[in-house]
């Protein structure tokens, strides 16, 4: 069987399509590892050591040796490779979705291979660097920027899960980052993406919502845990409108004392112990101190007086356009989330 040239796609056409098509990854695993497009499955031509060789080659020697020198590569697991690209094709149509890092060679290939067997393929144009320019070029895309802010404990996160639930957009960026944002962030997290993969999640959701709704999203740091907001994103979450909720001090103690319940003592010193430059000595000592006593809520109100100086410093430093405060008898997701969406989101009524 003769396979026919496949089609290249523009970036916004081949996300567009991958909605519904498989999409094939066949750029080296390290190069996947650093980031990829969400959903995509990595099927490399070349491993990372071919990869390096045959690069060298086309180089030093030019094209037609580097040809040669992955023809020798991949030539005796062909079939084992075949095999793979037909199983994740689409089995409704043999459809698919195949990129590489420029949209150069090894998608071509890939793609002459796979219509060969009678599927029907189409190609990235620009390959996953297209993407990554699409990626930071949304992120200058005007959106309608509400921030849930408050004192740590404030049960802003969930405040923002019961927002999406009533419809409203969200982006839950500690979800993307895997981590709460503070010191003790990282317990019980999955692994944390790389910083390109966590803007590459994120672009899909920003490009996603509605300009013309709010969106929102939780007051966070530039850094949470091992990944950073965007520079866009930064500035435009520094002037957006902030929804300052407060709740009674001893809800927010209960609130994070039961979040943390299931962690054990050494754990959370552990973490304490990497506030002592900031904390200081004494508060570090008070702290662990509480927790060897059984007394988490003790340790709580310990750190409590410097996460909350800290947030009043960084809110200080914000360009909000609109600052409001909110205050809730009571920490009740659901009652915040509803009085914020009933002032002002735009969720349409059924």
């Amino acid at each position: 069987m003769g396979g026919t040239m496949a089609e290249a796609l523009q970036i916004d056409e081949f996300l567009s399509r991958a909605a519904e098509l498989p999409v094939i990854d066949v750029r080296a695993p390290s190069e996947f590892a650093r980031g990829h497009i969400p959903g995509a499955v990595s099927l490399p031509l070349f491993d990372d050591d071919e990869r390096a060789e045959i690069g060298t080659i086309y180089k030093r020697v030019g094209r037609r040796e580097a040809v040669m020198a992955g023809m020798r590569c991949i030539g005796p697991r062909l079939d084992a490779f075949s095999a793979e690209l037909l199983a994740h094709a689409d089995p409704a149509g043999g459809r698919a979705l195949v990129h590489c890092w420029r949209g150069g060679m090894r998608s071509a290939s890939v793609a002459w291979l796979m219509e060969s067997f009678g599927c029907r393929v189409a190609t990235l144009k620009g390959g996953y660097k297209a993407f990554r320019r699409w990626v930071l070029d949304g992120f200058e895309q005007t959106r309608d920027l509400h921030v849930v802010s408050g004192l740590t404990g404030s049960g802003k996160t969930d405040v923002l899960t019961k927002l999406a639930g009533l419809g409203e957009q969200t982006i839950d960026l500690e979800a993307l980052a895997c981590h709460k944002g503070s010191a003790f962030g990282g317990l019980g997290q999955p692994s944390p993406p790389t910083q390109q993969q966590f803007e590459n999640q994120l672009a899909l959701e920003w490009r996603a919502a509605d300009p013309g709704r709010p969106l929102w999203i939780e007051d966070e740091s530039q850094a949470i845990g091992r990944c950073r907001l965007p520079e866009a994103v930064w500035r435009w979450k520094q002037t957006a409108r902030f929804h300052i909720v407060e709740v009674p001090d001893e809800d927010r103690v209960r609130y994070l004392c039961g979040g943390y319940a299931g962690h054990p003592p050494h754990m959370l010193a552990e973490r304490i112990e990497t506030l002592r430059k900031r904390l200081g000595g004494n508060r570090v000592k008070d702290a662990i101190e509480a927790l060897d006593a059984g007394d988490p809520a003790a340790a709580c109100r310990v750190l409590l007086a410097y996460y909350d100086k800290a947030y009043r410093h960084c809110l200080a430093k914000t360009e909000a356009a609109e600052l409001r405060t909110h205050r809730f008898q009571s920490l009740d997701p659901a009652a915040m989330a509803a009085a914020l969406a009933a002032a002002y989101g735009t969720t349409p009524m059924i």
